[in-house]
C-alpha cells in the first residue's frame, strides 16, 4: 500500500495540515482486539471488530484509513451511507462493509454492484432489496438487522420481529448476515455492570434474538459494543464489536468520570490525528490594545502575538477564542480573541523566540507532548468525535507509515 507523503514546509496553499499516524491507528486495533479476547477465555472463534470509518475516518481520510486497517486485519467497516462505501471499494478495499443507515429508495443497485451490506431498519425495505437482486440475479446477499432497543432513531422495534421474520421468508435471494443494536448511554456504569438504560437494552435485544430463533430465522453476527461498552462491559461484546473514537485514540466521557483513567489503563490507546498549523505573523501589541474582531482580547502588559494559519473554516472550533491554548516550542500558549475562519491569534509573550514558521500543534502529539483532543473537547462541553470530524477537507491529512 503507498501512503502519501508530503513535506509539511512543501505546500502550495495555506500552511495548516493534520498528520495521520498509521502505526498508533494499528496499535488501538490491535490493543482493541486483545482487548476483546482475553486470553483463557473459552471461545470456538475469536471476537470480530467491525472498524467504524464514517464520517471521513471521523476526519482522519475514510479511504486512507480503511486501506490502513484492512492491512491490519480489521473484519469489518461501518459505514453512514452507501456513498462512503462506494469511496472506500473504488480504494480498493474488498473488507465487508456494513452500512449502518441502510439505504434510501433506488440505491438498491449501487449496494448490489459494490458488495454491500446494508442494515435493515425498517420490514418493507426486505422486499424492496429483494427485488433488486432478483433483477440482476444474484443469490445470498448479506443483510443485517438492526434493533431499536431504545436509542428510538433507527432499527426495526422488537414487537416488529414477527414482521421482519415474515418479510424475509419471502427473500430467497437474502441471507441475514448479522443483528445489531447501538447503545444510547454505555458510558454510564453502576459500579462495573451496565447503567439502567443499556440493561433494559440487552434485554430487549436478547428477546430479539431469542424470538428470531424460535422463529426458525438464525440471527448470525450479534453485535452491540460501541467505544464505551468496549472498554468497559465486556456483557455485551458478544460476536463482535464496533469501535469508532478508540479506534482513533479517545475513549468516551465516563460516568462516574473517576473511572476514565481506570479504562484508560485498562485499554491504552495512542491518538491518531495531530492538526498543526504554522505561524505567519508575530508582531508586538502594547497594553490597552485589542486583537481580533470586536476587541475581545485587550493586552494587559506589553504583549507578543502570533497569528497561526487556520481558522474555524479549517475546523478550529471558533468557541475556543479567549478559552483554548495551542502547544508550540515546548509550552502552551492561550488563544487570544475571537477566531477567525481563516487565523487563530495567540499570545506567545511567556512562550521565548516564537518567529514565522513556527509549527503550533492545535491538539495531538508534539513530540514527547500529548495534548489530546478530547481534553479540548471537554473543554467546550462536545464529544472528541465532533472535534475530529470538524476538520475540513481544505485541510490537508498527511500519513505517516
Amino acid at each position: 500500500m503507498k501512503h502519501r507523503e508530503k513535506n509539511p514546509t512543501d505546500f502550495l496553499g495555506r500552511p495548516v495540515w493534520a498528520e495521520v499516524s498509521f502505526p498508533a491507528l494499528v496499535q488501538n486495533l490491535h490493543a482493541i482486539r486483545d482487548h476483546v479476547n482475553p486470553s483463557g477465555e473459552k471461545r470456538k472463534t475469536p471476537r470480530k471488530v467491525l472498524s467504524i470509518v464514517k464520517g471521513n475516518g471521523y476526519g482522519h481520510g475514510g479511504p486512507q484509513v480503511a486501506q490502513a486497517l484492512e492491512e491490519a486485519g480489521s473484519d469489518w467497516f461501518g459505514v453512514a451511507s452507501s456513498a462512503e462505501a462506494v469511496e472506500i471499494r473504488r480504494a480498493g478495499v474488498l473488507t465487508p462493509i456494513l452500512v449502518l443507515g441502510g439505504f434510501w429508495p433506488g440505491e438498491e443497485k449501487i449496494l448490489l454492484e459494490h458488495d454491500l451490506t446494508p442494515a435493515i431498519h425498517r420490514c418493507e425495505q426486505l422486499l424492496a432489496f429483494e427485488t433488486a437482486a432478483t433483477k440482476v440475479r444474484k443469490k445470498n446477499v448479506k443483510i443485517q438487522l438492526k434493533v431499536d432497543t431504545g436509542m428510538n432513531r433507527l432499527g426495526i422495534l422488537p414487537s416488529d420481529t414477527d414482521c421482519f421474520a415474515r418479510q424475509l421468508a419471502k427473500c430467497p435471494h437474502l441471507v441475514l448476515n448479522g443483528v445489531f443494536t447501538h447503545f444510547a448511554s454505555s458510558e454510564e456504569l453502576a459500579n462495573s455492570s451496565p447503567g439502567p438504560q443499556t440493561s433494559t437494552q440487552m434485554d430487549r435485544f436478547n428477546g430479539v434474538v431469542d424470538r428470531l430463533r424460535t422463529l426458525r430465522v438464525e440471527p448470525g453476527i450479534l453485535h452491540l459494543a460501541n467505544s464505551a461498552a468496549i472498554a468497559a462491559l465486556p456483557q455485551t461484546w458478544a460476536d463482535m464489536v464496533r469501535p469508532g473514537a478508540i479506534l482513533y485514540g479517545y475513549h468516551p466521557g465516563f460516568d462516574p468520570a473517576d473511572r476514565r483513567a481506570e479504562f484508560e489503563a485498562k485499554l491504552p490507546l495512542r491518538p491518531v490525528m495531530s492538526l498543526r498549523a504554522r505561524v505567519i505573523n508575530v508582531r508586538s501589541v502594547a497594553p490597552g490594545v485589542g486583537v481580533g474582531y470586536n476587541a475581545t482580547w485587550v493586552a494587559q502588559r506589553p504583549s507578543r502575538v502570533a497569528t497561526l494559519a487556520a481558522g474555524y473554516g479549517d475546523g478550529i472550533p471558533r468557541a475556543l477564542g479567549n478559552r483554548g491554548c495551542i502547544h508550540i516550542r515546548g509550552h502552551r500558549a492561550p488563544i487570544i480573541g475571537i477566531i477567525s475562519m481563516d487565523v487563530t491569534m495567540v499570545d506567545v509573550t511567556d512562550v521565548p523566540d516564537v518567529a514565522l514558521g513556527d509549527i503550533a500543534t492545535l491538539y495531538g502529539t508534539d513530540g514527547e507532548h500529548v495534548y489530546p483532543a478530547n481534553v479540548v473537547a471537554r473543554s467546550l462541553g462536545t464529544v472528541t468525535s465532533d472535534l475530529l470530524c470538524a476538520v475540513s477537507q481544505r485541510v490537508p491529512r498527511i500519513y505517516f507509515s
